[in-house]
């Protein structure tokens, strides 16, 4: 099946989490026993995808999965959430992705992941589903897929026309050519801190961070700060999204939250005002529950928070 209408296209990872509720998070070479186990599904690439599914948009998801049991799972949840399969791809070779984490009582994650055939996507993948995937609308991606295939996905989505919206996570250090591919960039504090050079600890250190990214080539940056909300930073000026009070279990996921609703609000025609709102609104509801995509708002919860606040 080919769509030619306007959609999100997702390039990005999937991944099958395993997840152990502990009161605390050990320290190096320590047990901490007792907790709750989860087996769930992610990949920044996946929750994201979902995410703005979720909010009511087309969405097209690229990715590359394994034939090994992990990757039964993922291809099966995928498909049954409302993704198209003809974007599944898979990897006879490697294992699907997993991811390994642990959160504490206070919602605070670790997460080690095992990448497997989320590695394995090519640039001669993406471009063997063209004709599926540029047809106008927005492409979001992350980093956890090589970056050549980022790389061009970016530059195949601006010479279509199509808005571009880079999730640099995991952090890592791009070049300033790289940077001015996203129309909007969305790190978070860590992220940030890495791409700037600056130390992102408050909302004057985002905001000093985010200027730094401009003059390094980016073009629009939204700051994720968590329990301090967002900040936007563009040549305009700076303005400050503040926060949803919410009581957080698990932060998994929640950056995930954000980036799909905001591609979904931005594919809606909602002003970038709006849709950081909707996006700051979808992070606040994805931490007041576990896991990872089961902790992801419907469009029918953001409405009802935004209601309400």
């Amino acid at each position: 099946m080919t769509s030619t209408a306007p959609h999100i296209l997702v390039i990005g990872s999937a991944n099958v989490d395993f997840t152990v509720k502990v009161e605390r998070l050990p320290q190096v070479g320590e047990t901490v026993s007792g907790g709750d186990f989860l087996l769930s599904y992610g990949g920044k690439g996946a929750n994201q995808a979902l995410a703005a599914l979720l909010a009511g948009a087309p969405v097209f998801m690229i990715a590359k999965l394994g034939r090994d049991a992990n990757g039964e799972l993922l291809y099966r949840q995928l498909t049954a959430a409302g993704v198209n399969a003809q974007g599944l791809l898979r990897d006879e070779t490697v294992p699907g992705g997993v991811a390994l984490i642990m959160v504490d009582a206070h919602g605070h994650n670790l997460i080690a992941t095992a990448p497997g055939s989320n590695q394995r996507l090519t640039v001669a993948d993406i471009r063997a589903l063209d004709a599926s995937a540029f047809v106008g609308g927005i492409l979001l991606t992350q980093l956890e897929t090589p970056l050549e295939t980022v790389e061009y996905g970016l530059q195949r989505a601006l010479e279509q026309g199509m808005t571009t919206i880079l999730n640099p996570a995991p952090g890592r250090l791009l070049s300033p050519d790289f940077l001015a591919l996203p129309q909007i960039i969305t790190p978070n504090e860590t992220e940030a801190s890495l791409l700037s050079g600056l130390a992102v600890t408050d909302l004057d250190t985002a905001r000093r961070a985010g200027e730094r990214l401009l003059a390094l080539g980016c073009r629009t940056v939204i700051i994720t700060l968590g329990a301090q909300g967002s900040l936007l930073v563009r040549q305009g000026g700076v303005q400050h999204f503040p926060p949803f009070p919410v009581t957080p279990i698990d932060t998994t996921a929640a950056g995930d939250a954000f980036n799909g609703v905001l591609a979904a609000a931005l594919l809606e025609g909602r002003s970038l005002d709006e849709a950081i709102v909707r996006a700051n609104a979808a992070g606040a509801l994805c931490v007041t529950k576990r896991g990872a995509q089961e902790a992801l708002p419907t469009r029918q919860e953001i409405e009802a928070l935004l209601a309400r606040v």
